[in-house]
């Protein structure tokens, strides 16, 4: 089958849902590429590579719609577009069967199939397919630089021969895919960032990437974002107002905030009220991710940048992927792949739309001159978080001692049972007719040697075991002494023998010694 990429018509849209490398992919599973002339120049593909990769290059949109069995574009299909779809047609784009009911609806009645990659579910095997946290990750990433371009001071604190500069402080609001990759970069760039979400699971991961999470006294149950599809839910009223009083007390602190936060297929909440940013200080900035959806800033002005009467610079804009074309295009166009792959099982161009599958049927919107919107419950639910466990029970003065006393005792029993056994086996060995009494030394020391070994060796880490055992072989090279003192001897052989004992044994203590520098180093923070 032919699959087509047009030139988006959307205004200031740079993204294309086709690259060369992609295009190649898909010729592997059987399909043949075309797309429109100049479709990926905005995102830095020439037409000159495209056709280097085996794709056809036509001149026309209406060309290029009337060849392709399936067309894979980015943005919504404007109205022009939406007349040239015929019946047999695939579209996969961004689509919003919600807000563009009646495109969907026009779509059905033509006999269309409409894959909408914002319906791409959050399950762990979609994972590579999933459009909408590709293009988050990007926005969470160059939101923090747009920040950066816009705040007139320095992320990472520095001391200077001209004085000390403070860190930035940075909130993010929502640890989704975006989040999280603000996170990320603010972090890096050497900020004290602080971050909030509904969803408790997400704590973890926060604090994992070098990022303060923050907690509300609140005593409410939030519910787990596997129960939403990975999304976050509404929150009760009560929640709303401890969550808004939280960030009453930040705002006068932070000096930039990002805000990520969207419920699927509902407007934007309002986090970020007018008082808020009046508390804010000169010079701060906000980048509200949500203004395509109205906004998480009560201020925001979608596609615009303003700044407030306090001198606070408000971010509204919804276009952060395109504006990394080349990387945006990439990532999306993969997506793309991956769900063509799992479209063409048989890799021998030919489509089978298995509407019992979870993630294409999560997908579809329309198939079959009926509209499939909204989809089922897919039969895999998203990753749930981990049960909580129940915290430990703080034990009194006199349960702490009684433990302390039974840990004791067993210890002690353990010693005794050890020292018995190595007793009876060394007299054992010493009521053997004819021992003589220079082994029975020699074998004494060698028992204790053994059981003092066994009894440092068993308190140390398991990761301390390498750096310890290379010691051990250093420190066991003290042959190398004999080796000196026959090295000089008359015999030939004996003197090269000795010659290759230094040899292996200084190779032995110098090694022991640098591997165990090395695995101490990775247990040291830079």
């Amino acid at each position: 089958m032919k699959i087509g990429t047009p030139k988006e018509t959307f205004a200031g849209e740079r993204r294309v849902a086709m690259t060369p490398d992609s295009a190649t992919a898909l010729q592997k599973l059987g399909h043949e590429c075309v797309i429109e002339t100049g479709a990926g120049l905005a995102a830095g593909f020439a037409d000159a590579d495209y056709k280097a990769a085996g794709v056809d290059v036509v001149k026309t949109a209406a060309a290029l719609w009337k060849a392709a069995d399936v067309v894979a574009k980015v943005r919504v299909p404007d109205e022009g577009e939406m007349k040239r779809l015929r019946d047999g047609q695939t579209l996969i784009s961004f689509f919003s069967p919600v807000a563009d009911e009646a495109k969907m609806e026009a779509a059905s009645k033509k006999g269309a199939t409409v894959i909408a990659m914002e319906m791409i579910p959050r399950i762990s095997r979609a994972q590579k397919m999933d459009a909408l946290s590709s293009m988050a990750n990007i926005a969470g990433y160059r939101a923090v630089i747009e920040a950066g371009n816009n705040f007139g001071r320095f992320f990472t604190g520095q001391i200077t021969a001209a004085g000390k500069v403070p860190p930035a402080k940075v909130l993010v609001v929502g640890a989704g895919v975006a989040g999280l990759a603000a996170i990320g970069t603010s972090t890096s760039l050497g900020a004290i960032t602080y971050a909030f979400d509904v969803r408790p699971e997400v704590a973890e991961q926060v604090e994992s990437m070098g990022a303060e999470f923050v907690y509300l006294d609140f005593e409410e149950e939030q519910q787990d974002g596997s129960a939403s599809g990975g999304y976050a839910s509404v929150s009760s009223p009560e929640f709303r107002e401890a969550q808004l009083a939280k960030f009453r007390e930040l705002a006068p602190e932070v000096d930039i905030v990002i805000t990520t936060a969207l419920i699927p297929n509902r407007e934007a909440p309002e986090l970020w009220t007018e008082d808020m940013v009046a508390a804010m200080k000169p010079g701060s900035v906000i980048v509200d991710l949500a203004a395509e959806k109205g906004g998480n800033c009560k201020l925001t002005v979608m596609d615009e940048k303003i700044v407030t009467d306090n001198g606070v610079t408000i971010i509204g804009y919804t276009d952060f992927p395109s504006r990394m074309a080349t990387q945006s295009s990439s990532l999306y166009a993969t997506n793309i792949r991956h769900l063509m792959a799992d479209l063409t099982p048989e890799k021998d161009g030919v489509i089978n739309h298995d509407m019992e599958d979870d993630v294409i049927r999560g997908a579809t919107i329309t198939h079959e001159k009926a509209v499939t919107f909204p989809p089922p419950p897919p039969k895999v639910a998203a990753i749930a978080a981990a049960p909580k466990k129940e915290a430990a029970k703080e034990l009194t003065p006199e349960e702490k001692r009684a433990q302390e006393v039974a840990a004791f005792k067993a210890e002690t029993r353990n010693q005794v049972t050890l020292l018995a056994i190595g007793g009876a086996l060394i007299l054992g060995v010493g009521l053997v007719p004819g021992m003589p009494a220079s082994f029975m030394q020699h074998f004494i020391v060698f028992v204790l040697s053994v059981f003092i070994g066994f009894q440092v060796i068993w308190n140390v880490a398991h990761s301390l075991h390498t750096p310890l055992m290379a010691v051990t072989n250093a420190i066991s090279s003290i042959i190398i002494l004999g080796a000196l003192i026959q090295i000089g001897s008359s015999n030939l052989l004996i003197t090269l023998l000795a010659a290759l004992g230094v040899f292996m044994a200084s190779v032995n203590i110098f090694g022991g010694f640098l591997v165990t520098r090395r695995m101490l180093a990775m247990f040291q923070k830079s």
